[in-house]
Parts: structure tokens; sequence; C-alpha cells
């Protein structure tokens, strides 16, 4: 079991990347529907070239009823402890993460003022979304770099500190499009204890107060449990060599489809409008 699960009045909605923006829109329809007639702020932190970020995001979420989309834009570290940008986090409905480079999230935003008010409004019944790069800081432990595509190499991957939203899961984002099973099998293989989840483009998992995800939009979401692995090479093995990992736990989720962080199994199939789904009452005996 994840025994260090984060537990918060909030909603995160974590998006694998390239959300639909011109069809159904289902995964903006769900941030618009939760943020309602309060304020959006839409952080475009993550790209080394924000123009044009935010106008989207805004003409989007604006036409699905959000009347209110504000943007943030650091470009220095120091700009994270203005008392200006500070106070645009001011009665927020929720925050919205770009895509980008997740280290400039990190590295520009880690440990200021503005990160601890993300914490605050999560904590309070804030909704937090992230697509892309800002989807894997949600975590505590986050995907640096790491091949793609081909077997994972015991020496490929990078991680490092996250904004630990959503605890005891390491997330990857583009997950079946650039083919990055084995990298997040070989984040698990290094780290037991946290659950992989993988996430595909125009996918999104919705976490309800930190321990029940469920998934929409026209992907899957994939969840690899090492908790049980008997075996891997990954303190013995030559840094170049491929990954070996036995007895690894994959459940393949798709829409509506749903999963317990806490009990590491996944809820009753079928699309939900809205509550808690129950455990599978097959899987206890898997």
């Amino acid at each position: 079991m994840t025994n260090d699960l984060r537990t918060a009045k909030g909603t995160l909605i974590i998006i694998g990347g390239h959300e639909d923006k011109t069809g159904k829109k289902t995964i903006l329809k769900e941030v618009a529907r939760r943020i309602g007639k309060g304020k959006l702020v839409v952080s475009t932190v993550a790209s080394h070239r924000p123009d044009g970020y935010f106008e989207q995001y805004e003409r989007l979420f604006r036409d699905l009823g959000v009347r209110e989309v504000i943007e943030l834009d650091i470009r220095e570290r120091q700009e994270a402890r203005d008392e200006a940008k500070l106070r645009m986090l001011d009665d927020v409905a929720g925050v919205f993460f770009s895509g980008g480079d997740q280290r400039r999230i990190t590295s520009q935003l880690g440990d200021t003022p503005l990160y601890s008010r993300f914490q605050e409004i999560y904590d309070e019944g804030g909704v937090i979304c992230g697509t892309s790069a800002g989807a894997s800081v949600m975590s505590d432990v986050m995907m640096v770099s790491g091949d793609s595509d081909e077997s994972y190499r015991l020496g490929d991957l990078q991680m490092g500190p996250g904004f630990g939203l959503i605890r005891g899961v390491i997330i990857d984002q583009h997950f079946a499009e650039r083919g990055r099973m084995g990298r997040l099998l070989g984040a698990v293989a290094q780290n037991p204890r946290y659950i992989g989840l993988g996430i595909d483009e125009n996918t999104a998992v919705v976490v309800e107060g930190g321990v029940q995800l469920r998934v929409i939009g026209e992907g899957a979401a994939y969840v690899v449990d090492g908790a049980g692995v008997s075996y891997s090479n990954v303190a013995e093995g030559h840094l170049k060599a491929a990954l070996s990992i036995h007895d690894v736990r994959l459940q393949v989720l798709n829409e509506g489809d749903g999963y317990d962080l806490g009990l590491r199994l996944p809820m009753s199939l079928g699309k939900v409008e809205e509550g808690v789904q129950e455990p599978r009452k097959d899987a206890a005996n898997d």
C-alpha cells in the first residue's frame, strides 16, 4: 500500500498533453465546469517562449464560460516573490499550468511564496490543472528526462523534486504517442513504493481528495505498480544494460475507469458523471 498519500479538499486535473482544443474539448470543458463562475489563473512559466500560450487558453476558457482568466507569467525566479504576482492568486477557483519544460516550473517556483500559495489553493478546495510539463510537476518526484521508444537503459533516467500535490506517484505524459512505457518502468524499478502513472495525449486523470482518480478523454492511463516486484537489476546492472524487472503489475484504464491509490486497486468500470466509484469487487482476488 502507499502510506504517504496526501489528502486535500481540492481536485487535480492531470493532462497527458495535446488536449483537444477544436472538437469536443472534453478535458477543457471539465476544467471549465469545475471553475464555474470563478477565476482561473493560467501559468505559462514552463515555456521558454510563452507568447501566444495564454491568449489561446484565455479564448478557449472564456468560450467555455469561465468569466475571468488571467495570466501568471514568471520569467525570473525573483518574480515568484513579488507581492503583485501573489495577489493575482487571491480568490481564485483554480490554476492551470501549460506545457513546456517541467524544470522551469520547479526551478522558478519551488519553495517560493507562489509555490506555497498553490499548495494552499489545493488544500482549501481549489482546482489545480497541468498539461504535459504541467502534469509532471504534480507529483513529489517527477520525471525530468529519459529516452523513449526503446528498452529502458539503467543510466538513462533523470528525476527530480516536483510540487508534491500528489504523493506516492510518478507521472509521465505523451505516453503511448512517445513510447514511454520503458522509462516509466525504469522509474518504478528505482522507486518501487511509487506508482507509475502514464497518461496519453488528449487524456486526463482527475484526482479527488488526493486518493481516488478517474480517467477522461480519448486515450488511456497506465498504472504501473511495483509493490510486488520480486527482482530488478537496477542496483547491480551496468548503466547501459537494459532493465530487467519481474512481477510488476499493470492496469490500463480508459474514460470512466477509476483507480484507488490507497488500495492500489482499479475501481468499477463504466463512465461516471459525478461521485466516487467503488473498487472492483474482483480486484481483491487478483
